[in-house]
């Protein structure tokens, strides 16, 4: 048994497979195959809008030893298709945005840097003195 899920290729990128083969080679076995469908839309900068699905495959074996076989040997697919669409956009970044950006991450590092500086210098003064009255050990 095999089946496949074959993505599309769009913008340069390839999206890979999602193939599967199994083998039922003990008998009185049980697959039981579970596979999730997601709607998805693409649209990339220049507005071209691609539909497609997302897929998720997992695999349950179980062989069946004689006399415990708990449920009828063989293959089981179930399929859950999702009710909520996933919308991929592409969208060119101003260059204010990058600007604002960068500015945040310049300001996030000497948020940082004051705040362990603080630290260093409120922990270094408070040995100081303690080592002034003895009490340091």
């Amino acid at each position: 048994m095999s089946f496949a899920f074959h993505y599309f290729v769009t913008s340069g990128r390839c999206y890979s497979c999602c193939s599967m083969h199994s083998f039922l080679s003990v008998g009185l076995s049980v697959l039981t195959v579970f596979k999730w469908v997601v709607p998805t839309v693409y649209t990339d900068v220049s507005g071209n809008t691609i539909q497609s699905n997302q897929f998720s495959v997992t695999e349950h074996f179980r062989t069946g030893d004689v006399g415990r076989l708990q449920s009828l040997p063989g293959v089981f697919f179930f399929y859950d298709l999702s009710p909520i669409k996933v919308t991929f956009t592409e969208e060119h970044v101003s260059f204010l945005h990058f600007l604002t950006n960068v500015c945040a991450i310049v300001g996030g590092v000497f948020t940082v840097s004051g705040i362990l500086d603080s630290f260093i210098y409120h922990g270094q003064k408070a040995i100081k003195k303690k080592m002034e009255l003895g009490k340091f050990s």
